[in-house]
């Protein structure tokens, strides 16, 4: 029973904790520069276990607003930019822009939902970085069975991940010192980057669930030789 224990906490400790700290809607890139034109992915995961993501909102600045916003197509999904009215103009690239994007809206269409353990990348371009510290984009994540939940945490400078951390842009501002701030340094990796990435997350999982197997053994040998009266083998 002992050695059942220690088995079912090791398996939480090396299995669970990754799982729960990676589940949560990233961007990526989590920089940029100010005045620049910049795409940015949103990786959504699907948190529940009897229900599919249908719909995904994401709130855009409008206190240091975009000039602009577009959407890539998603294949069984619906997307709309919407625009609100600014209370002081921008300038892009000589042009006056008196309105811009307030949230960008991704809808399933019937039959469509990203489902238990699968996630759904949302490319948005944006046009003028604003010349601000950061930016939070707080997203809104639908299921199909109508709960809710709501990505709109502040993440502290020092990186404690809050319950449900809001996706951060930040351009003057350095990013958290520490990692787990749901979101991500680098941009998605693709193409043979991607295999790359894939195959050594495989081997390191892998050669994980070797290492454990092999202490769960070690430690059935060392109970059976103490019940025997037996030194342990080495």
């Amino acid at each position: 029973m002992r050695v059942g224990a220690t088995l079912a906490a090791v398996a939480v400790l090396v299995f669970g904790a990754p799982l729960a700290a990676s589940a949560h809607i990233k961007v990526s890139p989590n920089t940029a520069a100010a005045g620049d034109d910049i795409a940015l992915t949103f990786r959504v995961p699907n948190e529940s276990a009897s229900a599919g993501t249908v719909k995904v909102e994401i709130d855009l600045p409008t206190k240091t607003p975009f000039a602009g916003a577009e959407y890539e197509p998603v294949p069984g999904w619906t997307a709309e930019v919407v625009t609100q009215k600014l209370d002081n103009p921008i300038n892009n690239d000589g042009v006056e822009i008196t309105e811009a994007p307030s949230k960008v809206i991704f809808t399933a269409d019937t039959g469509t939902q990203i489902k238990a353990g699968q996630f759904q990348e949302f490319v948005i371009a944006l046009d003028v970085t604003p010349d601000t510290g950061s930016v939070e984009f707080p997203t809104i994540q639908t299921y199909s069975d109508a709960s809710v939940v709501k990505w709109t945490d502040k993440t502290p400078a020092s990186g404690d991940e809050p319950e449900n951390p809001a996706p951060t842009l930040y351009i003057n501002d350095a990013p958290p010192a520490a990692e787990g701030s749901g979101v991500t340094v680098s941009a998605t990796p693709t193409g043979s980057e991607s295999a790359t990435a894939t195959s050594a997350l495989v081997l390191g999982s892998a050669g994980l669930a070797v290492g454990v197997i092999a202490l769960v053994l070690a430690i059935f040998a060392f109970a059976r030789s103490r019940r025997r009266g037996e030194s342990p083998r080495v």
